[in-house]
This record gives structure tokens, C-alpha cells and sequence, in this order.
């Protein structure tokens, strides 16, 4: 992660900051949406790059603080894959809700493993999407 700063402080993240996200989704959101997005979650941690500021990685989480968290976003750009910052972001990500009940994701069978090594089970879940509400 040479070169790669984490972070929670958003002050001065902008859209341009946020390029090359959500790969292969069917309706991926805007920059805009993205940026909402972030700032809306209760926690957002950025994996930035020192010098540009420009966002390689994130993860976002929802939690009522006290009983429930969901990790609901967790994205690395495709070049920037491989070299830990996914496992650090979910590290401090769930060093953040260690006293949490419940830590909840919903992902795809392929990247079970990933979230097995830091202590996470698959699970049962339902969702809904509704890609003409992604702005």
C-alpha cells in the first residue's frame, strides 16, 4: 500500500476524486451519487492516493452504533487490486464497530472467502434493487 493513505475525512473529496468505480454493474451510480453516497454512511473510509487525493478504494458502513452494522460498499479500483487495500479498509472498518452486535454484508458467492478470513460466515439475506432509483 506504498503510497496509499487511509482516511475518514472528507473534506475536499469532489467527484472528480471518484473515477473507474462500480466495474461491471449493470447501472453503476454517477460521481454524484457516489459522492452522496459517502457522505450520507456513518462511517466511509477512503483508501487515497498521497500527492493526487484521488480515491483508489472505500468501504461504507450503516450502524445504528449500538447492535447493527452493514458494511454496505466496499469497492478497490481494478489496478489498484491485490495489494491489501480491500483488507485494510474492511480492518479498520470493523476495528471501528468492534463493540457492534451484528456486522451484516450481502456479496457474491465469489467473494465469500475474502470476508471468511476476517471472521464472517455466509448467511442468509434479501435484498431488492432498484436500479432506476441509482442516480
Amino acid at each position: 500500500m506504498e503510497g496509499i493513505a487511509l482516511s475518514s475525512d472528507l473534506t475536499g473529496l469532489e467527484e472528480h476524486h471518484l473515477q473507474g468505480f462500480f466495474v461491471g454493474w449493470p447501472t453503476p451510480p454517477s460521481a454524484t451519487a457516489h459522492l452522496q453516497q459517502l457522505n450520507n454512511s456513518t462511517i466511509a473510509i477512503l483508501a487515497r492516493e498521497q500527492g493526487t487525493g484521488n480515491v483508489v478504494g472505500f468501504i461504507t458502513v450503516l450502524t445504528d452504533g449500538t447492535l447493527f452494522a452493514y458494511i454496505s460498499a466496499l469497492e478497490v479500483l481494478p489496478n489498484y487490486q491485490g495489494a491489501g487495500i480491500g483488507k485494510a479498509l474492511v480492518d479498520a472498518a470493523l476495528d471501528l464497530v468492534s463493540h457492534i452486535y451484528a456486522i451484516d454484508l450481502v456479496c457474491d458467492p465469489d467473494v465469500q472467502p475474502f470476508y471468511k478470513k476476517f471472521g464472517l460466515t455466509p448467511y442468509h439475506s434479501m435484498v431488492a434493487r432498484r436500479r432506476e432509483n441509482i442516480g
